[in-house]
């Protein structure tokens, strides 16, 4: 599974503090963490409280490249602020994201082939998120569709079905699994897949345990990346597991040392 790291959020008080104050070192100390412990993405997101979410993002990419090569996921619903952070990136970035919504989609798309950028899709319209796999999946063929009318390879886009908080949409759980699977068989390459992570826990006691477990079972129906808490050693530790008893990775003692390195 690919690791998109998502700290460098605004929605922390730690990193809405250091965008407010401009302190590189909170921003970089993530950034560096994130990649030590075996990130492969940097999620860049100014949160939703900025007053100037454009001169936020530039720096945000700014001060994160100072101290790492990985790329970046830059992360907003304000699109302007994206296209002034991808003109920073020094190698191709994923935006995150789009819904399947036409201006937006052809916003996004077009400006992901300029800037030779991925991206992630939402597998969401604008009446909301589906709950049954089939309106999910019908939703990413729509995003598929709209990515190749601007010459952008399915492969070089990551459908996320949106999964919700377990404790108020359990139901949902089973379906977005189901999603995962029928993704695959849209087209010839086929999109990816992504999940964030954290969402399916958003609200409960046993966070962490929940995202571990969830991350498994996703990848047992073919997620290839998650935008997740790379910190958490026992994620990482389970995610390595699960890609040697999937048969994706070749067997060593070593193998979650041989997973966390395997972004450089």
């Amino acid at each position: 599974m690919i690791i998109i790291g998502e700290r460098i959020n605004g929605m922390f008080k730690d990193i809405a503090r250091a965008i407010k104050e401009k302190d590189a070192k909170v921003i970089q100390e993530w950034a560096r963490k994130q990649e030590e412990n075996g990130a492969h993405y940097l999620d860049i997101n100014v949160g939703p409280s900025s007053p100037a979410p454009v001169e936020a993002m530039k720096w945000l990419v700014e001060v994160t490249q100072e101290v790492t090569d990985l790329p970046l996921c830059l992360d907003s619903t304000k699109y302007d602020a994206i296209e002034e952070g991808l003109k920073l990136c020094k190698r191709p970035a994923m935006i995150n994201s789009v819904p399947a919504i036409q201006s937006k989609m052809e916003r996004v798309f077009s400006m992901a082939a300029q800037y030779d950028a991925e991206v992630i899709g939402l597998a969401m319209s604008e009446e909301g998120i589906p709950k049954d796999a089939d309106s999910r999946v019908a939703l990413a063929a729509e995003l598929v569709a709209n990515a190749m009318a601007f010459d952008i390879s399915p492969d070089r886009l990551y459908i996320d079905p949106l999964v919700l908080p377990c404790n108020v949409a359990q139901d949902h759980g089973p379906e977005v699994l189901r999603t995962l699977r029928e993704i695959k068989l849209i087209s010839d390459p086929s999109p990816k897949t992504v999940v964030g992570l954290s969402n399916v826990s958003q609200g409960t006691k046993n966070r962490e345990l929940i995202n571990r477990v969830f991350a498994v079972m996703a990848m047992s129906h073919g997620l290839d990346a998650g935008i997740v808490d790379a910190c958490d050693d026992e994620l990482m530790a389970a995610v390595a597991t699960a890609r040697i008893l999937l048969n994706m990775d070749i067997y060593c003692d070593s193998y979650i040392d041989v997973f966390k390195k395997s972004n450089r």
